[in-house]
């Protein structure tokens, strides 16, 4: 008789680890400078897009033209490049790039469209107006999170999420802007595909194809991918592929046509109320505040990826809240120096630190020194803040995707209002602004489901994962928190972690 086959080993899922393996160079390990300053310079052209994006959608409807617009893109990235230093040295100290949120879109355009600034005439003195009410909204708005975080009151709030109900939070703060990728790639898809195909190349398989230099190609893959196609996109450009294109194709396509390089300036130092006073209205600060809510939420699940990116430990609850709270100044920040928008994480830098597997602190610092010199030699930054929009989306659509609570957007598309349409257009805002939020639905839902089901059971507390972050739950739990999260010149003695 024959011996029966041998029993297949039960197959066993991979061991949590606190710290993410395979990552070149962690939190505290930065790479050689030379290299430090190509992947700095790197998230610094990854951040361009929504630097770029938000005022090119928005400032044309405040009534502002291209040296408007090239001023406002040129504030905006000089405070988050601020925003972005003290967060990394202050905040959660984590390699955190922090810019323009599409979060607050909604609010903006609400005070663009608010009724008394329709009979202003003067395109340029009703963009001075809406740029001032949106100040005063961002103002107000931002102290939701600097006492919320500086206050302790959201670590209270981290303590009860477990890995099961963070897993959404940070997919949806990637997967939420979904649609904003793929559609902007196919508004000039001669170019946008070939960003994908050749950044897929570049950064999947050359790496393997190639060892000994491979790693080079993934590291740098987005540098060595813009800069082929821009040139692809300028020679399409001379050589007349687009002169009797549709003038929205044209404006797409071209790389001649963003009207930044123009009305930017050569040298410009932005600064607090460069456009005159802020005004404030309860309605749109209610509104705004809602925003900054949603950002909170969505840049709690930014952190949590990013620390883990990092191959840093689980971010302890204290020192998340201290990171919110130095948001929230960040948001102050863009409402004294009027940026039109609020900032939040970065999700596509959080992507790129995966791509690369540089999780480095330092990095990061060397990114925010390029927003800021860039920002102030006005010329030189609009060169680069004029690439082509479809091939900045073309990277988003590798470095996180872009989908859920869809049914808002799509009946805000159709109707042309969102579902909660009341006389209280601040109450409208705010609902609709919150629901709008994928992150903040996903998150939300989850969070509740995970603290209100089975919630004493051991193996369902088992299933969730909290075992895994208790011993982070506390700064001095783990001896790696001090390494991680302490802040620089002793400063842990006047603003202690607990």
């Amino acid at each position: 008789m024959a011996a029966p086959a041998p029993k297949q080993e039960e197959l066993q899922p991979h061991a949590v680890r606190d710290q993410l393996p395979a990552v070149s160079y962690c939190l505290t390990s930065p790479p050689p400078w030379p290299e430090a300053i190509l992947l700095g310079f790197q998230h610094y052209l990854v951040m361009l897009g929504t630097t770029v994006i938000i005022p090119t959608a928005l400032v044309p409807q405040m009534g502002g033209g291209n040296e408007e617009k090239a001023r406002v893109i040129q504030t905006l990235l000089f405070v988050a490049g601020i925003n972005t230093l003290i967060q990394t040295f202050l905040g959660t100290r984590l390699p955190a790039v922090i810019g323009g949120s599409y979060t607050f879109v909604a609010p903006t355009i609400s005070i663009i469209l608010a009724g008394r600034y329709s009979g202003i005439a003067d395109p340029h003195e009703k963009f001075l107006r809406i740029m001032r009410g949106t100040q005063g909204a961002l103002i107000v708005a931002s102290t939701l999170q600097i006492i919320l975080g500086f206050s302790g009151l959201w670590r209270i709030v981290v303590r009860l999420l477990s890995p099961l109900s963070a897993a959404p939070l940070v997919a949806l703060v990637g997967f939420g802007l979904y649609e904003l990728g793929f559609p902007s790639v196919a508004k000039c898809i001669e170019i946008g595909l070939p960003q994908i195909l050749l950044l897929v190349a570049l950064s999947q398989y050359i790496p393997h194809l190639l060892p000994l230099v491979g790693t080079a190609f993934e590291r740098f893959a987005v540098i060595m991918s813009i800069v082929v196609v821009w040139l692809y996109a300028f020679f399409l450009t001379v050589g007349g592929a687009y002169k009797n294109a549709a003038p929205k194709t044209q404006f797409h396509c071209r790389t001649d046509r963003s009207g930044l390089v123009g009305g930017a300036p050569w040298i410009s130092v932005p600064y607090p109320f460069q456009w005159g006073a802020p005004t404030f209205d309860a309605g749109e600060a209610f509104a705004m505040m809602a925003a900054s809510f949603v950002a909170l939420v969505e840049s709690t699940g930014a952190f949590i990826a990013v620390s883990r990116y990092a191959s840093a430990t689980p971010c302890p609850p204290s020192i998340m809240s201290r990171g919110i709270g130095w948001q929230g100044v960040g948001i102050l920040l863009g409402g004294l120096f009027g940026t039109a928008n609020g900032s939040s994480v970065s999700v596509e830098n959080a992507g790129l630190l995966g791509l690369t597997r540089v999780g480095s602190r330092r990095v990061v610092q060397i990114s925010a020194g390029f927003m800021i010199f860039f920002s102030v030699l006005g010329k030189f930054g609009a060169v680069f803040a004029s690439i082509p929009g479809p091939i900045i989306a073309a990277i988003y659509c590798l470095l996180f995707a872009y989908v859920v609570p869809q049914y808002f957007n799509e009946y805000t598309s159709v109707a042309g209002f969102g579902p909660v349409h009341t006389h209280a257009r601040w109450f409208n805002d705010m609902i609709n602004v919150v629901f709008s939020s994928k992150a903040f639905v996903g998150g939300a839902v989850a969070y509740f489901l995970d603290n209100t089901l089975h919630r004493r059971d051991g193996t369902v507390r088992k299933d969730r994962g909290h075992h895994f972050w208790d011993r982070f739950r506390s700064f001095k739990t783990d001896p790696r928190s001090e390494e991680f999260y302490s802040l620089p010149f002793n400063l842990n003695k006047f603003f202690p972690s607990f």
